[in-house]
């Protein structure tokens, strides 16, 4: 009899565990949906057990957890971080109330006063304020270095330096990281590193999602998702995942009982009963709509410039080629458009003013990985932590519309505002 892991990725998002000791998978098609804050304990000696064994591991198989209290773990969201770390090739999860909870939780579980990261200069602008707002109170110190220039990065490293952190592609710029150099150059300074202080490579897969890329088989030591994005999927659910080794287990649940980030168990049954299933349906449709709306862009005279994995004109092809790849091992340059318009010729504003007024298929909305298409201006808005606005630059998340849709109405905005 065929085994789980000898089925295709794509079908093991749809099916899930066949077993599982988290919960009776017996009768059910669908996974169930556990909703109760507390668990009959049956004695205070079970309960006490409970108590002692969390923090542990819990697989689909041996022997079935003592749940306790849904802030310490809880079945449901259990189940979907068996999942994600299977799709990320992982060997732990640990999800969070919202994908900030989950970068705080994996870099909180890492470091302390007087150890020091070193980030990529252009992140998401949270990740940002949270690095120049909260990290200096806390006596953490953070270093913005270009992480593909390898030469700089080990120049800017420590003996207190403890992570190495980016997004790849880049939020929003989509530039792309090389996982494996820095992995080469974690390799090079842990060899003189004491385990308890190995220099760690963490990176936020967001916009690519583990169906266009695994990070931890190119390197990284641990995978940081928002699945409020492409994994919810629809635009219903606020969530995040910390995808690590092992041993980081524990010590990511503590924090999370503690500081209280947990992810709903609604919320993670939303996630993985429809947005893991369809994840490499809506991405394939997104990404063959994102090159036909990103050739069109590169078409507009009054567009400066497009950024999209998937054009020959990307600058950093050959690396996304190497990297990107779906589950067939096909290219995936994913869902995400940046451009700039001409501000000689086009406001930016008044554009996506035009688009919120008048376009059906395209919404002005934050986020991203949503089934709607949505746009947005990163330098006044996700980034505005950063305080310089450029104001030509746009961000475009590709949705399930028809792409010919998509473009007329961009067209027609365009047409409008265009001097």
């Amino acid at each position: 009899m065929p085994r789980r892991q000898d089925y295709k990725v794509t079908t093991r998002l749809v099916h899930g565990p066949e077993h599982s000791a988290k919960w009776d998978f017996t009768h059910h098609v669908t996974p169930p949906l556990s909703s109760s804050t507390t668990y009959r304990l049956d004695s205070a000696k079970r309960g006490a057990r409970g108590f002692t064994e969390f923090g542990q591991l819990v697989r689909d198989t041996g022997e079935t957890p003592v749940y306790i209290y849904d802030r310490l773990d809880e079945p449901t969201r259990s189940i979907l971080e068996g999942e994600l770390a299977d799709l990320e090739q992982g060997e732990s999860c640990v999800t969070f109330a919202s994908g900030m909870a989950a970068i705080s939780g994996a870099l909180g579980t890492t470091l302390k006063a007087g150890d020091e990261v070193i980030a990529h200069p252009v992140l998401y602008g949270c990740t940002h304020s949270l690095f120049t707002n909260w990290y200096p109170r806390m006596g953490i110190g953070v270093k913005r270095v270009d992480m593909n220039d390898v030469t700089a990065v080990r120049a800017a490293i420590t003996k207190d330096t403890r992570a190495l952190y980016f997004e790849s592609p880049v939020n929003p710029t989509l530039e792309l990281i090389d996982v494996g150099a820095l992995r080469r150059l974690a390799d090079e300074v842990n060899a003189t590193r004491a385990a308890e202080r190995k220099l760690l490579v963490f990176i936020d897969n967001t916009f690519a999602t583990p169906f266009g890329q695994r990070p931890l088989a190119l390197g990284a030591d641990v995978v940081i998702h928002s699945l409020t994005k492409n994994l919810g999927g629809f635009g219903t659910e606020i969530g995040g995942a910390v995808i690590c080794p092992k041993e980081m287990h524990a010590a990511l649940l503590l924090y999370r009982k503690d500081f209280g980030a947990i992810l709903s168990s609604k919320s993670a049954w939303a996630i993985m009963v429809y947005g893991l299933p369809t994840l490499p349906l809506r991405l394939k449709r997104q990404q063959h709509t994102a090159m036909k709306v990103a050739t069109w862009l590169e078409k507009q005279d009054v567009v400066k410039r497009v950024v999209y994995p998937g054009l020959a004109s990307f600058p950093q092809r050959e690396l996304a080629e190497r990297q990107m790849r779906d589950f067939d091992d096909d290219f995936a340059p994913g869902n995400m458009i940046f451009f700039e318009l001409d501000s000689a010729r086009v406001d930016a504003e008044d554009f996506v003013d035009e688009i919120a007024r008048t376009a059906y298929s395209v919404t002005l909305a934050v986020s991203l990985g949503h089934t709607k298409t949505l746009i947005e201006l990163p330098g006044s808005m996700t980034h505005s932590s950063y305080g310089k606005p450029t104001g030509a630059a746009v961000r475009l998340s590709i949705g399930l519309e028809s792409p010919t849709d998509i473009i007329a109405d961009m067209r027609a905005a365009l047409q409008k505002v265009a001097r």
